[in-house]
């Protein structure tokens, strides 16, 4: 009997393969839209009536934006650990 050896090769940096998982989309996806509903409900909400919006102002509301999206798609019961 013989055997043949098996040469198994990565398909691509971490980077790729990483991001050709459809969970990293989804939370990709789900960071850009609480980013901007982040902005939007700063713009709205404070942003409106001002003449000079400060940018950490803005900033700060797009990254909790963005943490919102990232927590509901990376939180233990959305992902069945429950």
């Amino acid at each position: 009997m013989e055997f043949k050896k098996l040469e198994i090769e990565e398909e691509g940096s971490w980077i790729q393969k990483k991001w050709r998982n459809p969970h990293t989309k989804k939370t990709a996806v789900y960071m850009l839209i609480g980013a901007v509903a982040g902005f939007g409900f700063f713009y709205f909400t404070d942003g409106m009536s001002m003449d000079k919006i400060p940018v950490g102002d803005i900033f700060q509301s797009i990254l909790v934006g963005a943490f919102f999206g990232y927590f509901i798609t990376n939180s233990p019961c959305a992902r069945g650990r429950c």
